[in-house]
Formats: structure tokens, C-alpha cells, sequence
């Protein structure tokens, strides 16, 4: 298959690294140090399931000269989507989909409303994984896995198209009955684990194991599975003692992407995470009181990151 990625991080790096290795003809949609090291480097993966490089690789900063291509992966940071939504159109063609890959829930919708909802499936993964420097990738552990799906929940022929090439780099993948509550399930955990890791600044052992910390944890991800079914999202209550259970088998120096952001001084994902979580729950009426606290407690801090406030 032809695929392009946009936005080419941990992510994106490491998928389409995945994706070139097994053959496909990937483009890899670039900018700045990143770009100039994929052309002249091609691309270095390093991973616990064998390190690899791609010596050559197509990479561009301009979508346009790509044509269409049959899958589009956008795994910039969720903040970025409305902005590289329209360099996508050039990429589209009539059986063309376009995959989200952003922790949050808002990237289909963006995507949607600038692509029309027929070019975008609902996606998202579970990897760990770091640039190390400008090209190259450290997978650090937890087996990839990719999850799609369309918006109705059918199986289309374009569906399993790309999930079979997905399969076949020896990634796992899956394809949920609802791939809407599986987006809202990761988001119960991924903004929960970063919004209390971001206001605590420990590790996840320490969260989990101090009674204080951990009901804090429990009651943030009881908010968010609320708010889905304010929002029509059918996630069972039942997902908190899972999600809760999956948090008990990380490792104890774990982080979350989020938490390693706002501890640097970088800017992080609050927005699209805490900040999602705010704005949909007053849109509609459904209070979110801890992540209000998790949202209001690291905003100074994201504005100062951004260069809006100084202090």
C-alpha cells in the first residue's frame, strides 16, 4: 500500500518505520531538523523486538507532490490536527482513509468536518516509544498495537484492506465491536494517568499505591467514563476496575507522555486532554470536578511552556 504519515515523532516514526520495512511505499510527511535528517540518514529504530533502519526513505514538506495515496496516518500532536487538516486534501483520492492517531477524543471530529466523514476511520495505539534524536526512534517496551475502526462500526473492505497491511508487519491490531467507547476507554486512562501524574509529579507506582493518590486516580477516570454517557457513548462502568487493573501491571517508573511534558517545562497536551474534558463536560452540564482541578492546577504552567505567561 502507499501510505503517508504526517507528523513524523515517536509515532510516527515508529509505525512508518514498521510500515517501509515490510515493503509499502511509505512517504513520510515532514519538517525542519526531522526532515533534513530522514534525507540524509533515512530512518533508525531502535526496539526491544529488533532494532532496524531504513537507509533511504521518501520524505517530504510538501504533501502536495505526494498525489494520492490509499491511507493517511496523522500522528502529529492532537493540538496540530485543525492545522494539518487541509494539507491532507491533496492526499485524498475516492477509497482514500485518513487515520487519527492522537490520545484524545476530538481528532475524528476535526478531521471530519475538513475531510468529510467518509475519508476518516477512528483510530488510535498503545506504544511507548521516544525520538531520540532528529530521525531516530527508541521503542521502549509494551507490544505495539494499532486500533481502528469505522465510525459506524462496519467491517468494509477498506477496513480490513488496512488492517491485513497493518497485520503483516507483525504489529498487532485490532478492530473493536465500538471503536468509539474503545477511544473513550484509552482516553479514560491516558488523561487520567497524565492529568494526576502532571499535578503530582511522581511515577505511576507511587500514584497507585499511596490510598490518596490512587482514589484521586480512580475518581478522575470515573468522570471521564460519566462524560461518555452524557456524550452518547455507551462505556461500561465496569472499564475503571479494567483500566485500574492495567495501571497495577505497568511498570512503577512509568509516566505519561502528558506528565514528562509539563515536568520539562514543554507544551503539553492539557488542551486535548484536561481541557477536552472541561469543555465537553459544561457543554453538556455534566460536572468534571477533578479534572477542573487537574486543568486549572497546570494551566500557569502550559501558558508559561507556550511563552503566554511569564513568572
Amino acid at each position: 500500500m502507499k501510505i503517508a504519515f504526517i507528523g513524523i515523532g515517536a509515532l510516527g516514526g515508529y509505525f512508518g518505520g514498521r510500515l517501509a520495512k515490510a515493503g509499502n511505499e511509505v512517504v513520510f510527511i515532514a519538517r525542519g531538523a526531522t526532515l533534513e535528517a530522514l534525507r540524509k540518514n533515512g530512518l533508525r529504530v531502535e526496539s526491544p523486538l529488533g532494532d532496524f533502519a531504513i537507509p533511504q526513505v521518501h520524505a517530504t514538506d510538501d504533501p502536495a507532490s505526494v498525489g494520492q495515496v490509499d491511507a493517511v496516518f496523522v500522528t502529529t500532536k492532537a493540538e496540530q490536527v485543525p492545522q494539518v487538516a487541509p494539507q491532507i486534501r491533496g492526499l485524498i483520492g475516492p477509497e482514500t482513509v485518513v487515520v487519527p492517531l492522537q490520545n484524545g477524543v476530538e481528532a475524528y471530529d476535526q478531521l471530519a468536518a475538513a475531510l468529510g466523514p467518509e475519508h476518516v476511520l477512528g483510530g488510535m495505539c498503545h506504544v511507548i516509544a521516544f525520538v531520540t534524536a532528529p530521525g531516530v526512534i527508541r521503542h521502549g517496551g509494551l507490544t505495539p498495537v494499532i486500533t481502528l475502526g469505522e465510525w459506524n462500526n462496519t467491517r468494509t473492505p477498506r477496513l480490513e484492506k488496512l488492517a491485513a497491511c497493518l497485520k503483516a508487519t507483525g504489529m498487532e491490531v485490532r478492530v473493536p465491536e465500538n471503536i468509539q467507547v474503545a477511544l473513550w476507554e484509552k482516553f479514560e486512562f491516558i488523561a487520567s494517568f497524565g492529568g494526576v501524574g502532571g499535578v503530582t509529579r511522581a511515577p505511576i507506582g507511587v500514584i497507585r499505591s499511596l490510598p490518596e493518590t490512587r482514589s484521586l486516580l480512580e475518581r478522575a477516570m470515573r468522570e471521564i467514563v460519566g462524560l461518555a454517557n452524557a456524550c452518547g457513548i455507551p462505556v461500561p462502568d465496569q472499564s475503571v476496575a479494567s483500566t485500574l487493573k492495567f495501571i497495577d501491571s505497568l511498570p512503577p517508573d512509568g509516566t505519561a507522555s502528558m506528565q514528562r511534558d509539563v515536568v520539562a517545562g514543554r507544551p503539553s497536551e492539557l488542551e486535548a486532554q484536561s481541557g477536552a474534558i472541561v469543555r465537553l463536560g459544561r457543554a453538556r452540564k455534566f460536572p468534571t470536578p477533578v479534572h477542573e482541578f487537574i486543568y486549572h492546577a497546570l494551566l500557569p504552567g502550559e501558558l508559561r511552556a507556550r511563552g503566554k505567561v511569564s513568572f
